[in-house]
């Protein structure tokens, strides 16, 4: 249902949204989020006129488990939490897209670009030029709009502002231009995709499903055109424990070799096996060509592809321990997959500058609830499952050490990547 931006800013105020508002943020959250809902509204009439409207939504991510294993077709566990990117959008004629983005200004570009070297890579422009041209290779229809949007999942933070933004240009293409029939897993690829190929990134599927598909979700890449998805009905907070994500300040920004690494030299091993990535590698034929694997590709190699294969076994382990309603299993699976993380995978902090490692500081300061590296890693943020009546204390205690609300205290958001109707959700 589309309205023009002036009668949605009036209803908005009037607490017709409320209970929109209530289903996707909780009902203590309802004031701020009408407030903020409003500002994107005015936002939008401001920079581009009382246009018919639509809302749309979606939510950053937080692994839990899997640490950079998707790239390989492994397995994950992961959270949709309620931080998220939310766009005010008009459909329009023509190819021209105009994206104001609060905090980056407008980001221009055509509908209908398919080349990658025409846009800079690295850049917003790129991304929504990117999703535009895959989203149609795969058959879908896309075209021209204006959007005014607003993220609280943070740069830089762990919590997948990029495969947010991402999923957010796909969610308006679908629902302007296919009905809304393109599927929540068709649009994370189409956005890992656009991520690959025109910003220039080589990330993984599972940052871009998280945010799409929305709830607690396991998801097994072993075949990355058709990945199984399955979501969780009970939560964290069904065991009285909250999720909590440190921001140390370190900043994402300047460390794609790192990222780019990770997958790199597990393919590499994988290479020398004879296959295309480590889900594909049989593990005792690895374990007994450690000699020749270290002494061509190198140990850290070697070692990551240890936390590979140790990594997804964890997965499935979490899995079992929630259906069995086994928290304290699950618990002692997360420590593990952190500890593998650190020592194997090597992504707590950067070689590159070893000064900064807040990461490792706050791991540190986490000594005694379940912590671990949260997402890409090397810089950034942790997670830590704290019990709800410990809440108070473990923040007040990193806040001191990092800075004022750097401890954010999430919930799990059921919803994906959706279309927010004053009436209801859609997707």
């Amino acid at each position: 249902m589309c309205m023009n931006v002036s009668l949605m800013i009036e209803k908005t105020r009037q607490g017709e949204l409320d209970k929109t508002l209530e289903k996707l943020y909780g009902e203590n959250a309802v004031p701020r989020q009408r407030e903020r809902y409003l500002g994107i509204m005015d936002g939008f009439l401001k920079n581009y006129g009382d246009l018919d409207c639509s809302i749309f939504s979606v939510p950053g991510r937080s692994e839990i488990c899997g640490n950079h294993t998707d790239h390989n077709y492994g397995k994950v566990v992961a959270a949709a939490i309620d931080l998220d990117v939310v766009a005010v959008a008009s459909k329009m004629g023509g190819s021209k897209i105009k994206l104001y983005s609060v905090g980056y200004g407008e980001i221009n570009a055509d509908a209908f670009n398919r080349d990658p070297d025409s846009v800079r890579n690295g850049s917003p422009e790129s991304v929504i030029t990117g999703m535009c041209s895959v989203m149609e290779d795969y058959g879908k229809k896309v075209g021209a709009f204006y959007a005014y949007a607003s993220s609280d999942v943070l740069r830089g933070s762990g919590l997948s502002s990029s495969a947010a933004f991402e999923v957010l240009v796909g969610t308006i293409e679908n629902y302007f231009y296919n009905d809304g029939a393109v599927s929540a897993v068709e649009i994370a690829k189409a956005s890992q995709k656009a991520e690959n190929i025109f910003f220039g990134k080589p990330c993984g599927l599972m940052d871009q499903t998280a945010c799409a598909v929305g709830g607690f979700i396991t998801i097994d890449f072993a075949d990355p055109k058709d990945p199984v998805v399955r979501k969780f009905e009970k939560t964290l907070s069904d065991y009285g424990y909250s999720l909590c994500i440190v921001d140390t300040g370190g900043n994402h920004a300047d460390l794609t070799p790192d990222y780019a690494s990770v997958p790199a030299e597990m393919k590499t091993v994988a290479r020398l096996m004879g296959k295309d990535v480590l889900r594909e590698v049989d593990e005792a034929e690895f374990v007994e060509n450690i000699p020749v694997l270290r002494e061509k590709a190198g140990d850290r190699a070697v070692l990551r592809a240890i936390h590979f294969f140790n990594e997804n076994k964890r997965v499935d382990s979490i899995v079992s321990a929630f259906d069995e309603g086994n928290i304290e299993k699950f618990f002692e699976v997360i420590l593990a997959s952190g500890s593998s993380s650190f020592k194997y995978l090597q992504n707590v902090y950067t070689t590159a500058n070893v000064r900064e490692q807040g990461l490792s500081l706050a791991l540190a300061l986490s000594e005694g609830e379940v912590s671990r590296v949260h997402g890409g890693g090397f810089a950034g943020t942790i997670q830590a499952f704290v019990k709800n009546e410990n809440v108070d204390v473990y923040k007040k205690k990193m806040d001191a050490v990092f800075g004022e609300d750097k401890c954010r205290v999430l919930s799990v958001r059921f919803y994906g990547a959706c279309k927010v109707e004053f009436d209801k959700i859609i997707g």
